[in-house]
Parts: structure tokens; sequence; C-alpha cells
């Protein structure tokens, strides 16, 4: 069965309900809901792939052939879906060396994506702060971002799931970006239970770490996790040798999100036993060689009691 989210409760200022954070299974709505995918192509040295088409995909789930019946690019014809942004801003006492440069980037990374409907904001230490913010309020957002400060542990993981709750209502391509310069220090939410939100979520995730001011005693666990954190949501973990280079690590996660292709197909199985699903998704084109996809590797079906 699909794994719940833990019930937590979190000391939350925000403009999304402070309930305590409750998974849920998908609602099972129409019969069959479309499964949708968002995907980075990349060649052999790394570059992004564009310019590909719906034909170029196959999809495989849990062995079988699935028929594309949606697929838009940045270049395409049919429009993206909305593109909804969520920035998890560490503001740690660990943070005070490198805050002012951090919130300058992150300000630079919200504006490299004026086409993002909305942003959800989450600042973080022991407490977790969140607010969402429409396109019209960007303003608002940015002198959101200048005033944190420095305070307090790290409470990552409960951030990551008061996102994690406030996104699944939101429909349309959702991309995280979680900056952080250490481990989790505060969270009530086990990293375990992290990895199982998000396998049950259609969020893409990418961290952005700075580690190199921690032990290295720990610098090598804390490297790990955010990599699977970003992995299991097909996104990307980058870790800066220095905050100077925190500008060049979002400008690559603003490309990857510009370039990435969003497909969507109706699943052959009819069940809805909320099971996990296992998607393999591969690129056919003639003259393609050695292409590398970062994407979901499967989802939860919905479910419905019976």
């Amino acid at each position: 069965m699909r794994p719940s989210l833990l019930l937590v409760s979190f000391a939350v200022a925000s403009m999304l309900s402070p309930a305590p954070v409750v998974g849920q299974p998908r609602v099972f709505r129409s019969g069959i809901d479309l499964v949708r995918f968002s995907i980075a192509v990349l060649d052999s040295r790394g570059k992004l792939i564009r310019g590909l088409t719906a034909d170029d995909f196959k999809v495989i789930e849990d062995g079988k052939p699935q028929a594309i019946t949606f697929f838009a690019a940045d270049e395409g014809v049919v429009a993206k879906p909305p593109l909804h942004l969520g920035l998890l801003f560490d503001t740690s006492e660990s943070m005070t060396d490198d805050l002012s440069f951090s919130k300058t980037a992150a300000v630079k990374f919200v504006n490299g994506l004026p086409e993002a409907s909305d942003v959800t904001f989450v600042d973080f230490d022991t407490e977790v702060r969140v607010a969402r913010y429409s396109q019209n309020d960007f303003p608002r957002l940015v002198e959101r971002i200048r005033s944190t400060k420095p305070q307090g542990w790290t409470a990552l993981y409960d951030a990551m799931g008061v996102y994690l709750d406030g996104a699944s209502s939101q429909d349309g391509e959702k991309v995280l970006v979680v900056y952080t310069d250490g481990g989790d220090t505060r969270s009530n939410v086990m990293f375990k239970d992290v990895i199982d939100m998000l396998k049950a979520s259609d969020v893409t995730a990418y961290c952005v770490g700075l580690l190199q001011n921690q032990p290295s005693s720990v610098r090598t666990d804390q490297r790990m996790r955010l990599q699977d954190i970003a992995t299991v949501t097909g996104g990307q973990a980058l870790f800066p040798s220095s905050k100077e280079q925190l500008d060049e690590m979002y400008a690559r996660i603003v490309e990857e999100v510009q370039a990435r292709y969003s497909l969507g197909y109706l699943s052959t199985n009819p069940k809805t036993d909320g099971g996990w699903r296992k998607v393999a998704i591969t690129v056919n084109r003639p003259g393609l060689k050695n292409v590398r996809i970062r994407t979901r590797s499967g989802y939860f079906a919905p479910y419905r009691e019976k």
C-alpha cells in the first residue's frame, strides 16, 4: 500500500493551512488518472537535449508499453503545465557567514524563472515558516527573502514535510529547490519518511548543498542524503565549493527546468489499490546515443477504499 506521511506538528506562519501534515492516498477521481512525468534529457557530456517530440519517447509501466496522450516542451505548440516553484531556504545559525550572499543568489534565481505561476517560500531554522506568493507578489517575496535572519537549529525534514503537504493540492509542474549548508539537527520527521513523502509526490527536487564548512565526519552522509532527495524525484543535487558559485548552480537549475519535457499517459492498469508502479522512460531517436534521463522511477496508483 502507498505509504502515509507522518502526523507532525510544526510552528508555521503562513498563507497555507497551518494544520498538521497528514499524508493521505491520492484521491481517486475519474476511473483512470493522467499519469504525468517531468523529464530532463542529457547527452553523454551532460548537455541538455532540446527539440524532442512525443514520438522520441517510450514509456513502460510494470513491463507494459503505455501510449503517450500528453506531451509538452519549451519550444512545443502545446503549452507546458503551470510551473509551481518551491524554495526551501536554510536560515539556521550556521548560515550566519553565508546568508547575505545566499539571499542575493536566491533573489536572482527567482527572477530567472518569471514563467512560474507562484513561489512557495519556506525558510527554516528551529521552526518552519512558509508563504506562497503569486507572480504579482514577487516584490513581496524578494522582501521576504532579504528579511531572513540566521538563528536556531536546522529543521530541514520538517520544512520538506510542510512544503509537500501544501504542494499536494497544486496541479501542474512542481519544482522544489532546497538550499542548506548542512544536515538536519531538529526535525520530528525522519529521513526515511522524507523519502517516502517524495516518492508519493510528483515534485522534482533540486538540492544545493553548501557543505564545505561541515566537519568531514558528517559531510559525506549529508551529501548522500541530499543526493537521495534529488534522485528519487528525478532532480539533481549540486555542491558548490564556495558561496560564490551559488549563482552558477542556480543558473544550471533554471536552464534544466526550462528544458524539461512534460509527458502524460493513461495507465492501462485499472487497479485503484494505491500500489507502487515502476515506470521506465527511454528516448529512441536515431542518431542519439548514450542518452541519460532524469525523472521519477515510478508512482503510486490512485487509491479507492473498497
